[in-house]
């Protein structure tokens, strides 16, 4: 029996130990861990990917969504649009600076739907915050759209969108504000944790650069209340390295799902979800859709594939909010969420591996 690895960290490390452990070096030689020229470069090169102006690295994703809601002022009694599926980040953020998610359901697709956006708007509604699940494109444009209309920040959680683009431009750069992970598991992804926010605003920026530290506009001159949250020098050397590969990396996810899509089209048990544009997605996950989930799921598992679900429950669903939203309306999250599964995709995956894969997965459904 084969064993495949959902994701493949020791052969990432192989291939790119030398360029990895420069990296290391050039750090441990300034002696300088904190805030150095690493973040200060790294953040100048995202920025320059991205096409914005500014980018201010910080410890996590988590973080980048807070320090934004902070910079714009979200605080108590104020309401923020959001999708009940994602990584529970999205709303412990919102959560954080007091203020209340309010959640709209999806598309079959997975993706925050943008026509219920208006009918969820209130007098006490100040941002939008969508997720491109997935690595796939929300309809950002047509969130912008609405968001203008009705004077609402637009934050888009890319935290799992390095490299995903929307009709040529990258994913990110659409909002007023835009958030990344860092997390080792994204498409770029640090050895630890790390985040980033990507914004044109040079005001905001400079409240963001003050609230990731200490609040300071200058050492020990705390102007406002700040968080603890900077992305170290050791992380940005690594990002750095990472940063060169994106593309590339993100091209080798695109012909792995290429595969997939290939080899599994005619499995009428199954729907992949994908992007209406093939080549705007990152493949961060390559997720399919099946009533009989859980069983393949665990017949996968005794071949050697490991799978994942993304996400299990629902935001609004988690014991956290103790049965508050057990009246909210979101029938297409909580069917899809019995049906999702995430299979292995990632850049040093090998052909012969995806195709044992799909071959699993045709099995499962002939026996």
């Amino acid at each position: 029996m084969k064993k495949i690895n959902y994701l493949d960290f020791p052969k990432e490390y192989k291939e790119r130990k030398g360029i990895y452990l420069n990296a290391f070096d050039r750090v441990m030689k300034k002696g300088v861990y904190v805030l150095g020229d690493e973040v200060h470069n790294f953040e100048g090169e995202f920025s320059k990917y991205l096409g914005s102006k500014y980018c201010i690295g910080v410890a996590n994703g988590l973080e980048a969504l807070q320090i934004s809601l902070m910079a714009i002022g979200i605080g108590n009694g104020d309401e923020v649009i959001t999708t009940p599926l994602s990584a529970v980040a999205t709303t412990l953020a919102i959560m954080a600076v007091d203020a209340t998610p309010i959640f709209v359901d999806i598309k079959e697709n997975g993706q925050l739907d943008e026509n219920l956006i208006e009918k969820a708007i209130t007098k006490k509604t100040k941002a939008v915050m969508p997720v491109h699940l997935y690595g796939q494109p929300l309809e950002i444009e047509k969130i912008n759209d609405i968001c203008k209309k009705h004077k609402l920040f637009l934050i888009e959680d890319a935290c799992q969108a390095h490299g995903t683009k929307f009709k040529g431009k990258i994913a990110g750069t659409f909002g007023d504000i835009s958030c990344f992970s860092f997390y080792p598991t994204k498409n770029l992804g640090a050895i630890g944790d790390g985040g980033a926010i990507s914004t044109n605003d040079e005001k905001m920026a400079k409240i963001m650069y003050q609230l990731r530290d200490y609040g300071q506009e200058t050492k020990y001159m705390h102007t406002r209340y700040g968080l603890n949250s900077r992305l170290d020098e050791l992380q940005a050397s690594v990002l750095r390295e990472k940063l060169r590969f994106l593309d590339k990396d993100n091209n080798k996810r695109s012909l792995i799902a290429k595969r997939y899509v290939d080899r599994l089209l005619k499995n009428e048990n199954i729907k992949m979800i994908l992007p209406s544009n093939f080549d705007d997605s990152n493949f961060h996950l390559f997720v399919i859709k099946t009533s009989k989930r859980d069983l393949l799921k665990e017949y996968l598992l005794k071949n050697g594939i490991p799978s994942l679900i993304h996400y299990p429950i629902s935001i609004p669903d988690q014991p956290m909010f103790k049965g508050r939203y057990n009246n909210l309306e979101i029938p297409v999250t909580r069917k899809l969420i019995s049906e999702i599964l995430s299979i292995p995709c990632h850049p040093f995956m090998q052909i012969q591996e995806v195709d044992y894969v799909c071959k699993a997965i045709n099995e499962f459904f002939n026996k």
